[in-house]
């Protein structure tokens, strides 16, 4: 259906607020929105940053990920979550990864047994040369240690191996497996011991499958959003003090730290475990109820005639009711 009949569609329809869940990405129809079909216009979750476009009134993001310190460098008014901004369904999709009798083995993966393994489950672009330098750092701070990565895409596996051997890396320290089925996938990701973040893009999904795994991550927020949602997702479980870091050196320290600290490890992973059914980044039903918060707010903003504006939802029923 082209975009202009779809845009007419919309308008005849009477939709109040549009979402736009693709931004700059495949698939996108971005045309639609620049018809402005709908009064309210809003992007949200599959572009990690500003549109740059005037037809976008809102975004929604969290005060973490977006600080209004940043809102310059955003065209669109600022969405504040209560909590984490990122939604997910693990709860309800993924809830047998919870049972530690049907937790899956090294061996099932050919995984060392004996190894403290680091994981970075990004697909390989989010890489650059400063965070890989440190990665091999760290492998060659911590004996009998290991840096588990997915063939995402396969051609990355002979660079990065001849990248980290010639940076004094072991060739048994560089693990690369294939990208496998999202159930799978976050259930093996509990398979490592500690995840370590891409500060330039950082984990989204991929963090919030760790996280539900069990695997505690260290990560580095910059400026963009786009570098900053790993720590939003860390955050939300409330132990985000444990896994952000501010600096590069203070990265490879506290991963360092980690991997040599087994009692404070395993104390950090217990806690992630035990608090994964009652933090706000795995509560989808009281995520939607503050999504549905902030579009009475848009509405409100708009059948008074006042301009989109920065606002932060708070969990207050009178101040930001979530229904009629």
């Amino acid at each position: 259906m082209s975009s202009d009949v779809i845009a007419k569609m919309i308008n005849k329809d009477g939709i109040q607020i549009l979402i736009n869940l693709n931004g700059y990405t495949k698939g996108a129809r971005n045309e639609i929105f620049a018809m402005q079909p709908a009064p309210i216009q809003v992007s949200y979750m599959g572009f990690p940053g500003t549109t740059g476009a005037d037809y976008i009134d809102y975004l929604v993001t969290d005060e973490f990920v977006s600080p209004l310190r940043y809102a310059h460098i955003y065209s669109e008014k600022l969405v504040h979550l209560p909590h984490c901004y990122f939604v997910n369904d693990y709860k309800q999709k993924n809830r047998d990864v919870l049972d530690p009798h049907c937790q899956h083995k090294r061996s099932d993966y050919g995984l060392p047994e004996d190894k403290f393994i680091f994981a970075c489950f990004n697909q390989l672009y989010k890489m650059d040369p400063e965070i890989f330098n440190t990665w091999c750092n760290i492998l060659k701070r911590v004996p009998n240690s290991a840096l588990w990565l997915l063939r995402f895409p396969a051609a990355g596996e002979t660079r990065l191996r001849a990248y980290a051997a010639a940076q004094g890396v072991q060739p048994e320290q560089i693990i690369f497996t294939g990208v496998a089925m999202k159930h799978e996938h976050i259930r093996r990701s509990a398979l490592a011991d500690l995840c370590l973040d891409t500060p330039l893009c950082n984990a989204h999904t991929t963090g919030t499958d760790v996280l539900w795994a069990g695997l505690p991550m260290v990560t580095l927020p910059l400026e963009k959003m786009a570098t900053r949602v790993a720590g939003s997702l860390c955050l939300a479980t409330g132990l985000g003090e444990e896994m952000i870091v501010n600096s590069m050196k203070e990265y490879e320290e506290r991963a360092v730290s980690l991997a040599l600290n087994s009692l404070k490890l395993q104390a950090l992973t217990n806690k992630l475990k035990a608090a994964r059914l009652t933090c706000p980044l795995f509560d989808t039903a009281r995520w939607v109820r503050n999504l549905e918060r902030s579009y009475f707010k848009m509405w409100n903003l708009y059948c008074s005639g006042q301009q989109p504006q920065h606002f932060k939802v708070t969990e207050n029923d009178f101040d930001f009711p979530y229904n009629r």
